[in-house]
């Protein structure tokens, strides 16, 4: 039962990482001009994106200092999601199977 908890949270967390570069390329392109968000399916996309994504990354923002126009929170949060997905899950999923904590 254990294993399906770990399982079911790495399967959310690789989500997350792709909502989050999703949404990091997509915000870029519209900043350079490349797609606009006239496009409804372009808006719509960006838009369900940013929900999903700005909670992950409005408390990193308030971490960081201002850079200016560069955004540096998406890279932050896709760093931090690799970190939980590789070493804090395994990790606990290992203390959760009796193993040491040390």
């Amino acid at each position: 039962m254990i294993d399906v908890v770990f399982r079911i949270l790495g399967v959310l967390l690789d989500l997350m990482w792709w909502a989050v570069f999703l949404h990091a390329i997509l915000a870029t392109l519209i900043s350079f001009n490349v797609i606009n968000t006239w496009n409804e399916t372009v808006r719509v996309i960006f838009q369900t994106l940013q929900k999903i994504v700005d909670p992950i990354e409005r408390p990193i923002r308030r971490i960081l200092p201002d850079f200016g126009p560069l955004d540096l929170s998406p890279f932050v949060a896709l760093v931090l999601i690799m970190i939980t997905g590789t070493i804090i899950l395994p990790y606990l999923q290992s203390v959760a199977h009796g193993g040491s904590i040390l």
